[in-house]
């Protein structure tokens, strides 16, 4: 780092937290102490829970749902199994619904969640990641389902047929392939998939025994693109979930040759609308599929997760509060952070080249915001010069490969960057930053004609490296 950038201040616009000032401790406060006062409350909130989680909780999750997706018909408690949020129950999902022999490969949508990749190599699926590439509608399900093929193919011909680790269970089955995916405001490509899109991959699911995981944890987190816009209801979510599309497509997972357990599930979290200290969260499924998740080995020994936690949750969820901070506080604050960035990107950054995703949408949200670099300029390249030149942190593509697939989606000139955590009046000088380095690194290349310029030796990979 130069004296130049020692002088400035840090802007950290790769960090992908909630800004300390949005955390709803006051209301939290109010939770907890209501419960705490309450023998009837805290006496089953400090010892162990039922396996699928404080009934009250998974009650208000479930008439919170209904109100916000506005499926077809109501969601019920008993879809509901109360998580350690989501990152803890993909684990879960896997102990109970994975076989790593028998389950060929995970697909995930790439770009991709990178620190999820950890969570399945954990569970045995090192070297079976596959990355599955995303255009402007989400997912390329042609690409998807050609795979698939290719895999049961491969699989046949190995005699892979039948689970061979794990036993058989009523409660649990074990599926030949899984898909993971952020549909609604992903992290990190800020895409949403589209309503066509996502019955597709259900229908593609179903057609080859697959489990689709989404983690939709942003959904919440919405607003109209302008002033110009549409104005939806910022009450309801822009689009159905997956689970809510696999529920009743087709008669759902009670239509004829199903076995119950469904072709898709949603992972739910407090993390993005109250504060990831809580650790608690929720899954979604069939009833079977909620059930056996409950019935995995560390919530049968040691109780629902987050028990004490899902006591305050739900006095949160019940009194209105948790809904009146997502929808009067985190909605118009996102949206005038987000707006922010986006002005100073529209000024500063795509006339040098970069370009935005989904530019149409009517609807926005989530934390992030996904750029396209102008060639030949290496993202990689650009993080390592912001965060030496302009002491600016940002997220160059690379980090968001599906682990040892990193060479089947290109992302060497896409860039993250964040607006939820960094102080509001720093996002357009982030973005400013950012236009200098661009504007450097293109003089640079102008003056040594146009080829791509060398790596700076021992640049590549220095943040992927950091944060995996």
């Amino acid at each position: 780092m130069d004296a130049s950038s020692k002088a400035r201040a840090l802007i950290n616009l790769l960090k992908g937290w909630p800004n300390p000032a949005l955390l709803p401790a006051a209301q939290i406060k109010i939770a907890s102490s209501a419960t705490l006062s309450d023998a009837d409350i805290f006496t089953p909130g400090l010892l162990y829970g039922p396996d699928p989680g404080y009934e009250p909780l998974r009650e208000h999750i479930a008439e919170w749902l209904t109100h916000f997706y506005q499926p077809p018909s109501r969601i019920s408690a008993d879809r509901i199994c109360i998580t350690g949020g989501a990152s803890q129950n993909l684990a879960c999902i896997l102990q109970v619904f994975s076989d790593p022999l028998f389950t060929r490969n995970v697909w995930m949508v790439s770009p991709t969640y990178h620190l999820a990749c950890r969570i399945f190599e954990d569970s045995g699926f090192h070297g079976r990641l596959r990355s599955v590439p995303e255009d402007e509608e989400g997912v390329d399900v042609e690409n998807l389902r050609k795979a698939l093929h290719q895999s049961e193919i491969k699989a046949r011909a190995e005699g892979n047929m039948e689970p061979t680790l794990k036993p058989t269970r009523s409660w649990s089955k074990i599926y030949r392939h899984l898909i993971y995916a952020v549909p609604t405001f992903s992290n990190p490509s800020s895409r949403t998939m589209t309503l066509q899109r996502r019955r597709e991959l259900v229908q593609v699911a179903r057609e080859y025994d697959a489990c689709i995981i989404t983690d939709d944890v942003y959904d919440m987190l919405q607003w109209p693109t302008g002033e110009t816009a549409a104005q939806p209801s910022r009450e309801h979510a822009c689009l159905p979930r997956l689970v809510d599309i696999d529920r009743t497509l087709d008669g759902g997972a009670d239509r004829e040759g199903s076995d119950g357990f469904g072709n898709a599930v949603s992972n739910g979290s407090f993390s993005k609308i109250a504060g990831p200290g809580c650790r608690t969260g929720w899954l979604e499924g069939t009833k079977k599929f909620a059930w056996g998740n409950s019935q995995v080995g560390s919530s049968r020994s040691g109780g629902a997760p987050s028990q004490l936690t899902a006591t305050f949750m739900s006095n949160l969820i019940e009194s209105g509060d948790l809904q009146r901070h997502i929808f009067e506080t985190l909605q118009p604050t996102y949206a005038r952070r987000y707006q922010s960035m986006i002005s100073a990107i529209e000024e500063h950054l795509l006339p040098l080249g970069v370009r935005l995703p989904q530019t149409s949408r009517d609807v926005v949200g989530g934390y992030f915001i996904w750029l396209s670099l102008p060639a030949p300029i290496r993202a990689e390249e650009v993080a390592m010069r912001a965060q030496e030149e302009e002491n600016l942190i940002i997220a160059p593509g690379p980090m968001f490969a599906v682990y040892s697939d990193e060479q089947a989606v290109d992302l060497e000139r896409k860039v993250r960057v964040c607006f939820s955590w960094e102080q509001e009046a720093m996002l357009a000088e982030g973005i400013q930053r950012l236009a200098q380095v661009i504007v450097s690194m293109q003089r640079i290349q102008r003056q040594q004609g146009k080829a791509t310029p060398p790596p700076r030796p021992g640049g590549n990979s220095f943040l992927v490296e950091q944060y995996r």
